[in-house]
């Protein structure tokens, strides 16, 4: 007896819906999958005619789930991710992890302690990707990422907390080496600030307006320019530790700043054991951690 072919509706039909019901817009959902908002609209009504039923109310703002497309839509991303997990499995090498960081983590934490985790984990080759941007863990082919976040996270996210953003003022010694430390902000306010893409001097100097002084797109080129004594960086403690240790900055200020939000380590939640990504998961969480939940 040849057995039944099994009972799908149209597996474009079922994207389109899963895509729309994760950003509850069809504009959203025809943007991540570069199609027009009218064929995922057209695919969305084909499966409701398809499964004879509503899934959405369809809100002048954007969809709201019905009752039965909120359950229904658990499901089907349950199958798209075990479908997506299958198909990293078969693309990528089984010992290959990719990791997300922003580029001041990548160069301040992650870079010098590359050769420590090659000898901790040498059947793993790690792929670290730097960008401020983030990132997707389908699309980008992400394992594991570190952001600045906050609590809470979605329920298909395990996250763990690496370190708060506390903020200190350093300096390269040589252009600190006749001012009597700390500096006090009047003092402060009198020398070069370097400044990065988060803004954060104002508040630290409790100032009304913008202050003064060069502007760098990313905080480790902040830090490399205050290395190389041409102004005072403000930067998280975690970052600049290995610097001030070795003396190549000092802190110019008693003051810190604790800021939200604070640095996390994410991955997508899976029941299929993986076992280099949950090697570099657990070493991170070893290493990379300053703070305890």
């Amino acid at each position: 007896m040849t057995p039944s072919r099994r009972k799908l509706p149209p597996l474009n039909a079922l994207r389109a819906f899963e895509v729309s019901g994760r950003r509850l817009s069809f504009r959203a959902a025809a943007e991540e999958l570069s199609v027009t908002q009218g064929a995922v609209a057209q695919q969305v009504r084909a499966l409701e005619q398809h499964l004879g039923q509503a899934l959405f109310q369809r809100l002048p703002r954007g969809l709201v789930l019905t009752p039965q497309g909120a359950v229904y839509l658990t499901d089907v991303t349950r199958a798209f991710d075990t479908l997506g997990e299958a198909t990293g499995r078969l693309l990528e090498r089984p010992d290959t992890v990719t990791i997300s960081v922003t580029p001041t983590f990548a160069a301040k934490l992650l870079i010098p302690r590359l050769a420590e985790l090659n000898a901790a984990l040498p059947g793993v080759e790690l792929r670290t990707v730097a960008t401020e941007a983030l990132s997707d863990f389908e699309r980008d082919q992400v394992d594991i990422a570190v952001r600045l976040t906050r609590p809470p996270f979605p329920s298909g996210v395990e996250a763990k907390l690496l370190f708060h953003q506390e903020l200190v003022a350093v300096a390269s010694p040589h252009l600190v080496k006749d001012l009597p430390l700390p500096l006090s902000t009047e003092r402060l306010r009198e020398l070069p600030l370097l400044h990065d893409a988060h803004g954060h001097w104002p508040m630290f100097l409790r100032a009304d307006s913008k202050l003064p002084g060069a502007v760098f797109n990313q905080t480790t080129l902040a830090l490399d320019a205050a290395m190389a004594g041409q102004g005072i960086a403000l930067a998280c403690r975690a970052f600049v530790a290995g610097d001030l240790e070795a003396g190549r900055l000092v802190q110019v200020t008693d003051e810190a700043i604790i800021k939200e939000p604070s640095y996390f380590l994410v991955r997508k939640r899976s029941s299929l054991p993986h076992a280099p990504r949950d090697a570099v998961w657990d070493w991170c969480v070893a290493r990379l951690s300053l703070s305890v939940d």
